[in-house]
């Protein structure tokens, strides 16, 4: 390779083109994400030390009072060995792995992607990213409609910063925020938040932070102090589903 073409190399002028191709782009956590990456010869011949893939979402944290969008990388999966790519040749890299549980779903402002790299040493390094859909798989959603039958819905979702309890794999965790529009709740409770991990098919571990509306001097005194506020914990299985709504309920009405 001549002197100049390894400075356009370098530049990224005339660099290798990369595009990746999903099968789908709805997935459930733990389900297998399939497609292949396509790599596309620049004007020189390149080097390519590694294709990588990196899941990503992103979240906020907050310092001094202040919040920031960070991005955090949930799982990365090397799908190559070194190769060598001619001028304007054309390779194609099948791939497949497993979207981990802890994948948050793309509810509210969440966003998940899949972004593609190259590493080419001494070269500016092409990307690509492609935005999925995350759906809860069936524990989750029995949850989510089980709350709905009490009369919540779903105000928001997003995620932030894992406090000192909740930290684990990840640096993020994702809460979801429901506010009781009819039933029983509606008028005894602000909102109810929760948060929940997963890490196999059959049980999810759910963390409830239920918030009861002000009533009265001492009422409005406790929500000042924040002490309005009971958090409680519990696991659900698949055994749980068809009684969920009720297991639910016990819950919440100990502390609404």
């Amino acid at each position: 390779m001549s002197m100049f073409n390894k400075f356009l190399a370098t530049m990224g002028i005339g660099n290798a083109k990369v595009d990746t191709r999903l099968e789908k782009d709805s997935f459930l956590p733990g389900e297998q994400v399939q497609g292949h990456v396509e790599i596309v010869g620049g004007n020189v011949e390149q080097s390519i030390d590694e294709i990588y893939l990196t899941l990503n979402t992103t979240y906020i944290k907050e310092h001094d009072d202040k919040k920031y969008t960070q991005t955090a990388t949930i799982e990365r999966v090397r799908i190559n060995e070194p190769f060598t790519i001619g001028v304007n040749e054309k390779k194609v890299f099948p791939f497949s792995f497993n979207l981990p549980m802890d994948t948050p779903l793309t509810y509210g402002s969440t966003r998940v992607w899949v972004a593609t790299g190259l590493d080419i040493k001494n070269a500016v390094d092409p990307k690509d990213a492609d935005y999925i859909k995350v759906q809860p798989n069936e524990l989750i959603h029995s949850l989510f409609l089980a709350l709905t039958d009490l009369g919540f819905k779903l105000r928001n979702s997003d995620c932030e910063a894992a406090p000192a309890r909740f930290r684990g794999r990840q640096p993020y965790i994702q809460e979801f925020e429901f506010v009781p529009y009819s039933g029983a709740y509606r008028g005894k409770l602000d909102e109810l938040e929760l948060v929940y991990f997963q890490t196999n098919h059959d049980s999810v571990d759910v963390y409830f932070e239920i918030d009861r509306r002000a009533r009265g001097l001492a009422g409005l005194f406790a929500e000042a102090l924040e002490m309005d506020e009971t958090r409680v914990a519990t696991t659900i299985t698949k055994n749980d589903i068809p009684n969920l709504a009720s297991k639910i309920n016990a819950l919440i009405a100990k502390y609404a």
